[in-house]
């Protein structure tokens, strides 16, 4: 492992300190990030430009607003509750099933009204957001992922990262929930990083806690070879998020639903670089190909046109040779 972590150093693995100063710093300014840091903000814009995110039924904002929870809620069955400015997947609840006056959490256990209030609660009070600030808690419509991921997915929702460049999708993985994750779609609690080709949407490598794998953890199935669905539009609802957010480097998370297909779940300022080892490519390379463009078209399409053309999968990793 520490041979192959050689070699990426080698072939030019984009560190944190290069992409602060060179990527982030200078493409995203700072203005900006409150269209990605907030959840709310990135929804409604998204909804107004035509960008298929997960249904918002309601908002809550302070704490009174918390007795109104069962008129809010309906007759709804299943939703999720999430922090407006959380972020790691932190306090993010999933009712999965209603039975009368109580909700079933996505781990099997029934709680009451009064818990999911309680829990709204904590995430007024900043329980779960960007440094400790007053937040507001959004009630979405739950996804129910695509019947693809059924057997290489632990008890969550796999999500769809890309990095885009200038408007220009470069990178990709598949982070799959794990047992030791707790579901979440995080890469740092112990989800699995899978790498895709970005010209035809197939997985290819894996890599837990830095560690490389063929098989998921929890139930042995085989990772590489995976087709995602809708991958073309789903490259093109990556690319239209640049326009989105203005950021110039940036970080997009799509999830699966088995109904809607591809949806826009949330933005990122900062994406990490986990990526790379996913991948087992460059991110570095890929991006000072998408700087050493002459002209970056408006289109999104054509955008994902210049993906397929510099990024497919078309020649062995680098570095060459699978880890024993």
């Amino acid at each position: 492992m520490i041979g192959w972590f050689r070699q990426l150093r080698r072939a030019g693995i984009l560190g944190m300190n290069e992409r602060n100063a060179r990527f982030i710093m200078l493409h995203n300014q700072r203005r900006n990030y409150p269209l990605v840091d907030d959840k709310l903000i990135t929804k409604k814009r998204a909804q107004e430009a035509g960008i298929h995110v997960p249904a918002l039924y309601g908002v809550v904002e302070i704490e009174h607003q918390i007795r109104d929870l069962p008129t809010m809620l309906g007759a709804r069955e299943d939703f999720v509750i999430k922090p407006a400015h959380g972020s790691g997947g932190n306090g993010i609840m999933v009712i999965t099933d209603r039975q009368r006056d109580n909700f079933r959490l996505a781990n099997g256990v029934l709680v009451g009204i009064e818990e999911v209030g309680h829990h709204i609660s904590n995430i007024l009070s900043g329980m779960h957001s960007l440094g400790g600030q007053p937040d507001q808690a959004m009630i979405e419509q739950r996804v129910l992922f695509d019947p693809l991921f059924e057997h290489v997915s632990y008890n969550g929702v796999p999500d769809i990262r890309t990095v885009v460049f200038k408007g220009v999708p470069v990178m990709a993985m598949v982070r799959l929930p794990t047992r030791r994750s707790g579901g979440k779609a995080n890469l740092h609690q112990g989800a699995l990083g899978v790498g895709l080709d970005m010209g035809t949407g197939l997985t290819t490598t894996a890599v837990l806690k830095e560690r490389f794998v063929d098989e998921h953890p929890d139930t042995g199935n085989p990772i590489a070879g995976l087709q995602i669905p809708e991958w073309d539009k789903l490259l093109e609802l990556a690319a239209r998020c640049y326009h989105l957010a203005d950021l110039g480097y940036l970080g997009v998370d799509v999830v699966l639903d088995r109904h809607e297909g591809p949806m826009v779940l949330e933005l990122n300022a900062r994406p990490g670089l986990s990526i790379q080892l996913a991948n087992r490519r460059s991110l570095l390379k890929r991006l000072e190909q998408v700087e050493a463009l002459d002209e970056i078209p408006a289109d999104p399409r054509a955008r994902v046109a210049i993906t397929k053309e510099l990024f497919a999968r078309n020649n062995p990793p680098t570095p060459q040779a699978v880890p024993p």
